[in-house]
């Protein structure tokens, strides 16, 4: 039996695995608020049952491991690997959350995927994969000749790129508080209530009260989102316009320093919940604006993961192959 966990900012999924052919089969799964909990061992102790014998653990995590510790982006917790092996008693590896994902890619069934974009005469090569959600993760799944090697990246930390003119007034609107402003701060449900708070501010709109009720009671990306979807705020529905259209360009930039002709994977739990608006063509606009690679962006296949639980399964992938000696499905 694996245990596997993708932590998230917002939520942290838990699963127990058994291996067969290779591959891991979900025998059990739990999801937690992440902020709930002081550290990942309260939300162990409180799903694995009583009594269940554990071989090994594998966790996806939000942040860049050195050594096998990290201190989470978004979440206020330091782990380490060596201190959940005193706890569990059991090999346990931590890997970078889109490592995780990275894997699980391999492990999703077709209708888990929605295309954007076929690509042109696709070819084994280097994929790259991104994903929203409380943060901005990203990573490169370099293709050595024979598989894909998933190499971590901390590139949502980067500096954020304007695309346009409104662009531009949006990162002069956030360098009032943030001197520096990384994607991952326009790029994420807090980025895009930022975005929200930009076209408010400085008049580009006007607030629907039930709508800004939400958005101070609630989840603010969430109630932006689904003002956008229903219509009922033309001023959400320009803020997640403009949110789409910094996906497609910073998606559009890692293709283009991968050279992920293997195609490029959108991920997240925001991907998931906007599957619809992801195809309205906006994504798919600022993707291929490459100035001379825009010819190169339309060979690129582009595909969105639905199941959020892409990275659980790679973490348990990863566990499986690295401490029970699995050999990896082909």
């Amino acid at each position: 039996m694996i245990l596997a966990g993708d932590v998230g900012g917002t939520k942290t999924y838990l699963g127990l695995f058994e291996v067969e052919n290779g591959r891991p089969r979900i025998v059990q799964s739990g999801a937690y608020k992440t902020h709930d909990y002081p550290g990942l061992e309260g939300i162990i102790h409180d799903f694995l049952p009583s009594g269940t014998r554990v071989k090994c653990a594998s966790f996806g995590v939000p942040g860049a491991v050195v050594n096998g510790e990290v201190i989470l982006t978004n979440v206020s917790w330091k782990l380490r690997e060596n201190d959940l092996i005193d706890a569990l008693k059991i090999p346990v590896s931590l890997i970078n959350d889109l490592v995780a994902t990275g894997i699980g890619i391999g492990v999703l069934s077709p209708d888990k995927l929605l295309t954007l974009s076929e690509g042109v005469d696709p070819i084994p090569g280097t994929i790259a994969l991104i994903a929203a959600g409380t943060g901005l993760g990203e990573s490169i799944l370099y293709w050595n000749g024979t598989e894909h090697i998933v190499q971590p990246c901390e590139g949502g930390q980067a500096d954020f790129a304007p695309h346009d003119d409104i662009q531009i007034e949006l990162l002069r609107y956030m360098r009032r508080e943030l001197p520096v402003v990384c994607v991952e701060r326009v790029l994420s449900g807090p980025g895009l209530a930022a975005i929200y708070r930009f076209l408010r501010d400085t008049g580009r709109g006007e607030e629907v009260p039930e709508v800004a009720s939400q958005i101070q009671n609630g989840d603010p990306a969430g109630a932006i989102a689904n003002a956008a979807a229903q219509g009922t705020c033309s001023m959400a529905a320009q803020a997640l316009d403009i949110f789409l259209s910094i996906y497609g360009s910073e998606a559009g930039n890692l293709a283009l320093r991968a050279v992920s002709v293997g195609g490029i994977y959108v991920g997240g739990g925001i991907a998931s919940r906007l599957a619809n608006q992801l195809t309205n063509g906006r994504f798919m606009k600022s993707f291929l604006e490459k100035d001379m690679m825009t010819s190169f962006m339309k060979q690129i296949p582009v595909k969105v993961i639905l199941d959020d639980r892409t990275g659980l399964f790679g973490a348990a992938q990863y566990a499986a192959n690295h401490h029970l000696s699995v050999a990896p499905p082909v």
